[in-house]
């Protein structure tokens, strides 16, 4: 993953309501949610849904699909996967990983 890549998704992850939209998403697993139910369960208005999903799409961390008339929003777990192992990828690359100090 390139490092500007990473940064974008990490900046649209860096606004509260996006994180809460993406958490939901990523909690109601692989069949999605649409979007009515997600505005319901995060209380969320409309248009202000819409802006963040938006972003989140743009990113490519969201997906949406149309069946029908119901908009249903998946998390992308690929993107998802790529950016955590983009993370922790270089962990300890410059030192050895030791196990952190026992706090008494």
């Amino acid at each position: 993953m390139k490092v500007e890549d990473a940064a974008a998704r990490l900046e649209a992850l860096g606004n509260p309501t996006r994180l809460k939209i993406y958490r939901a998403l990523v909690r109601a697993g692989e069949a999605g949610m649409v979007v009515g139910k997600l505005q319901s369960k995060l209380d969320i208005a409309a248009s202000t849904l819409s802006h963040h999903l938006k972003t989140l799409v743009t990113v490519d961390l969201v997906t949406q699909e149309r069946q029908n008339t119901s908009l249903i929003c998946r998390a992308n777990y690929p993107t998802m996967r790529n950016l955590t192992d983009f993370l922790v990828e270089e962990c300890c690359a410059d030192m050895s990983c030791a196990a952190p100090p026992k706090v008494a």
